[in-house]
Parts: structure tokens; C-alpha cells; sequence
């Protein structure tokens, strides 16, 4: 039976998203193995559990739970042997029933020393629990600060140091910290648990200490050894510092459940949810709806119904500014406002054809009237990006298309409800903004291994520097043949298109993750959870907003 041109695009634009689900996975799985199954062996020998292995033992059992960050440092810092996971898995999970982020050090990656992104994943997993005021456990086990990166972690405003004053501002706003020293816990590392509201200590295993045995001996000619100096006998019976010693991890582990199980009840937020119905378009759809070829346009309201509840949505202004789909919908029961891009080519009111995936001056000013809505009827905003900007011309500019997208921006910017982000094409330029990119603070912001974020897109960014080298080179008097033309053309492409990928995006926390596609509905779910622990006390204000 000979099969239609759109079975068979769809066919291939399925197995091309299987292909980059593949190469996820299994990006993931070197990953998780942090320093090697080397230093894991040794780790176990020490009668140790892995970073990953506590976090398992800790959260309930068959419970939903999303990492955050396990590409960071990816491709990064290759001269000191990499730092899988920036050294430190995060994550957002059930424990005792309660929702919490965990973060715990791996001790297989440099002794779980801080490398810069280390500080940047740890400083994000506070801000979750800040902004969300949920309960956060630090499984600690690390050296401190990498030495020979002291200077990009030790002493600006986003270093290490923010860490303490994070510590310090959660407690005094009622937000539960429990850490457990469960191996090394050095110099200013060392403030991180006692600034906690309670802390445990592993015997044997768990040592704390502003300075160690040797640094001890070579400062003061003090001989002493690192358990006697601050093991868990001594700061459980001697200097107080530490509320509980345990013998070993489990049981380390299964005191902290007993902690988070005697935490009060949280406030709510308020926000309306019903019971869940499956999409009746099946989520997989969306591998064969979205081109593999990124430029190409598609059914994004198709796509989209892969993704809400019963297939349902109600459309906001169906009719004006259609290459922005402002929709309310339920997702796994959730209220959810969406605001998505989309893709196909458009007829506007007055009969213009209209690109799809740009921000056209009537999109961008319905929406802004859509996020408004959103915060007056406090329901959560779900951005859904595959844009490649906002309309340029003199056409545009004529209309005011920059009032129009600073009204968006500004209607987004100041959105008191929780906002979460989902880049499953393009997110290019000012339309990444627009689209609530990370510089606007969402609440999640996750990326399908389709996703490219950047100013513009490699072709065009590589055109554009193009003609700046191919200037400079003629200015020198050098001859340039189509030949030599396209060589510059595909060196700059290939370097400009590394920088667009998603795992470029991770590995420095531009994104907080990079998910198969048919995980988005949980991730939506759990992040609006974890937002409705915390009842907003701000109220919506947009400050000047040009009408």
C-alpha cells in the first residue's frame, strides 16, 4: 500500500525526534555515572552511596520528580576532566508526601569541589525553594571550592558566597532547610548545615571543619586528625554544632524523612485543578508533527492538542494576531493559561499573509491582554516557544511594533502567577524574551531536544558574520573565491550551530533541562505543584503600559 506524502513527512519527522531522544538518553546516562564507575567503586568501598543513589533512597517511592540541571557543565572545563552534572544533582521530589528540592553533592566528581556552574546549579536550586517556599535538604559530601577556578566562584555577587545568604534569608522567611553532612564539609562549605534549621552528621564518614587536619598542623602546629577535629562525635557531643548522628547513610536518609513527615501543612495558592483526562490526540503525536526541518511551518494547534487535557482548548481573540495562540486550557487537570507560537502561515484580518513563528504587532498586544487576564483570574501561564522573532520592516515600525512587544514584555515581566516555558523549536532573539526566557524568571523552564536558542539561527547569524570576515579579509587585500567563501561560511555555521544546541543551552542553565517530548505534561504538572505551595502576596501591576 503506497503511503501519501503526509504519512511519510510525518514518518520522518518521527524518526528523526526518536533519533535525538536516543542521543538524550544516553547524554543522560554517561552523566549520571558522574566521576566514572571507578570512583563509584570506590565510593561504595567507603561505605558511601552515591549522590544519585541517596536522592533515590530519600524521595518516596514511585513518585513523580524532575531534575534540574543534569547537563550543566556539559563540554565544559575539558582541561580539568570535565564536571558531569556541575558536580551536584538537584532535584524536585516527594518526600514524606512533601514536596522538596534535594540537592546533593557527587563525591566522584573532584571530591564534589565547586567548579563556577556548581554554584550557579546550587544558587538554582535555592531560588525554586525561595520562590516557591517548599522545604530543600543538602546531602553534602564535598572538598569545597575548586581551587584552581577560585577566582570565578569565590567572591562576586552570584559566587559562592550567595549560597550562606540564601541560607539566611529562607530561614528567616519560614522556607525548611535540613542538611546532612554525609562527607566532607570544609572551610566556608562549612557554615552551608549549621545555617540550616537542622543538621545530621554521618559517623565515621561525615567530617566538618573551617580548616583540615593538615592546614590545622601548617597554621598553628596543631596535631590533630580530621575525626578528631570535627567528626561526629565531636560536633554531636562536644561542639554542638550538629543535631543528630547516624551510622550510615540509610539511616541518615530515613531521618531526614522522618523530619520532612512532622513538617505543617503548606499554604496553597489557590490554583484550580479537576481531574486529569489523557489527550485524545496521544502526546506522541507531537514526534511526527514537528519538522525535523526547522524552518518549516506546521499545525501547531494540532501539536498543541497533543498536549492539554481531552484535546480542549478555548481560544482568547481567535481571530486577531494569529501567530500567537493565546488559549485556556487544562493541563493533567491543571487551569493553565497558554501562549504559544504559531507556525503556520496566517491570514491577518485585513487579508496580509502573515510568516508564521514571528510576533507580528497584533499578537504581541493580545497577548499582553491574554497574560493580563491570567493574573487577574490567577491562573498559571504556559509558554510554548518556537519563534524566531518579532516582525521588522518599516511596515511594522510604522505600526508600533515596539510599543506592541514592550506592552508584552511588560504584561510578562510583571505576571505575579507562575510562569513556565517550554522551547520545543526556536527561540530566537527579542521573541525568547517576549516568550518568558530565562531572564524573566519562570518557574521551570525546560527544552525538547529540538529546541535552538540564540539570537537568530545559525544560517543567519553565519551569512551576517560572513560578510563582516569576508570585509575584513578584501580590506587586506586577500581574494576571496566562492571556494574559500563557503569554507568560511560552513566554519562559522558549525561553530554558531554548536552554540544553539540545547545541550549548549543546559550545560549552562540557560535551560533547566532537556526532556523527551511526551514528558512535558508532567513537567507542567509538577512545576504548578510545587508553584502552589506558595500564596502570591504581590499585586499584579504592570507600571506604565502604553495602550
Amino acid at each position: 500500500m503506497a503511503v501519501s506524502p503526509k504519512e511519510f513527512e510525518f514518518n520522518y519527522n518521527e524518526d528523526k525526534m526518536r533519533l535525538k531522544i536516543r542521543a538524550l538518553e544516553q547524554a543522560f546516562e554517561k552523566v549520571s555515572l558522574g566521576g566514572g564507575k571507578k570512583k563509584i567503586d570506590k565510593l561504595h568501598k567507603a561505605g558511601k552511596l552515591t549522590a544519585r543513589e541517596r536522592v533515590d533512597q530519600l524521595v518516596d517511592k514511585n513518585s513523580e520528580r524532575q531534575e534540574i540541571g543534569a547537563f550543566a557543565g556539559h563540554g565544559m572545563y575539558e582541561e580539568y576532566g570535565g564536571c558531569p552534572s556541575g558536580g551536584v544533582v538537584v532535584v524536585i521530589g516527594m518526600v514524606s508526601g512533601r514536596r522538596c528540592v534535594i540537592v546533593a553533592n557527587d563525591a566522584t566528581v573532584k571530591a564534589g569541589a565547586w567548579f563556577p556552574i556548581t554554584g550557579k546549579k546550587n544558587l538554582r536550586a535555592q531560588e525554586i525553594a525561595m520562590e516557591n517556599h517548599i522545604p530543600i535538604i543538602y546531602l553534602v559530601d564535598s572538598a569545597g571550592v575548586f581551587l584552581p577556578m577560585q577566582e570565578e566562584i569565590f567572591a562576586d555577587k552570584e559566587h559562592f558566597g550567595r549560597i550562606f545568604r540564601n541560607n539566611a534569608k529562607m530561614s528567616a522567611q519560614g522556607i525548611i532547610q535540613i542538611a546532612a553532612v554525609m562527607g566532607s564539609c570544609v572551610a566556608g562549605g562549612a557554615y552551608l548545615p549549621i545555617m540550616s534549621d537542622e543538621s545530621l552528621i554521618v559517623n565515621k564518614t561525615g567530617t566538618i571543619f573551617l580548616a583540615g587536619s593538615y592546614l590545622v598542623k601548617a597554621a598553628i602546629g596543631e596535631k590533630i586528625d580530621n575525626e578528631t577535629l570535627g567528626g561526629a562525635t565531636t560536633h554531636t557531643e562536644i561542639s554542638g554544632v550538629c543535631d543528630y548522628k547516624v551510622e550510615n547513610d540509610k539511616e541518615c536518609l530515613a531521618t531526614i524523612r522522618t523530619l520532612v513527615s512532622n513538617i505543617g501543612a503548606p499554604e496553597s495558592a489557590g490554583f484550580d485543578r479537576i481531574e486529569a483526562i489523557e489527550p485524545k490526540i496521544p502526546i506522541k503525536n507531537v514526534y511526527g508533527t514537528l519538522p525535523a526541518e526547522r524552518s518549516k511551518p506546521y499545525k501547531s494547534k494540532e501539536l498543541l492538542k497533543s498536549l492539554v487535557d481531552e484535546s480542549k482548548y478555548l481560544e482568547y481573540k481567535a481571530g486577531f494576531g494569529k501567530t500567537l495562540i493565546t488559549a485556556y486550557a487544562r493541563v493533567d487537570g491543571w487551569s493553565v493559561g497558554i501562549v504559544m507560537n504559531n507556525r503556520e502561515l496566517v491570514k491577518n484580518g485585513k487579508g496580509e499573509m502573515q510568516f508564521g513563528g514571528v510576533i507580528y504587532s497584533d499578537a504581541a498586544d493580545k497577548a499582553a491582554r491574554f497574560i493580563m487576564n491570567c493574573n487577574q483570574k490567577n491562573i498559571p501561564l504556559v509558554f510554548i516557544h518556537d519563534v524566531t522573532g518579532f516582525m521588522v520592516g518599516s511596515k511594522s515600525e510604522h505600526q508600533g511594533i515596539i510599543k506592541d512587544g514592550a506592552k508584552m514584555v511588560n504584561a510578562m515581566a510583571n505576571s505575579v502567577v507562575p510562569k513556565f516555558s517550554i522551547v520545543i523549536g526556536n527561540s530566537y532573539g527579542a521573541g525568547n524574551y517576549a516568550m518568558c526566557g530565562k531572564a524573566y524568571d519562570p518557574t521551570l523552564i525546560v527544552g525538547w531536544p529540538t529546541a535552538e536558542i540564540a539570537v537568530m539561527s545559525g544560517a543567519a547569524a553565519a551569512k551576517t558574520l560572513l560578510q563582516i570576515e569576508v570585509s575584513s579579509l578584501k580590506a587586506k587585500g586577500e581574494e576571496i573565491t566562492p571556494e574559500r567563501e563557503k569554507e568560511l561560511f560552513d566554519k562559522i555555521k558549525n561553530k554558531y550551530d554548536e552554540q544553539i544546541s540545547p545541550y549548549y543551552a543546559a550545560s549552562r542553565l540557560w535551560i533547566d533541562a532537556i526532556i523527551d517530548p511526551i514528558e512535558t505534561r508532567k513537567v507542567i504538572s509538577l512545576g504548578i505543584d510545587v508553584a502552589n505551595h506558595k500564596k502570591s502576596t504581590e499585586k499584579y501591576n504592570v507600571g506604565v503600559l502604553q495602550t
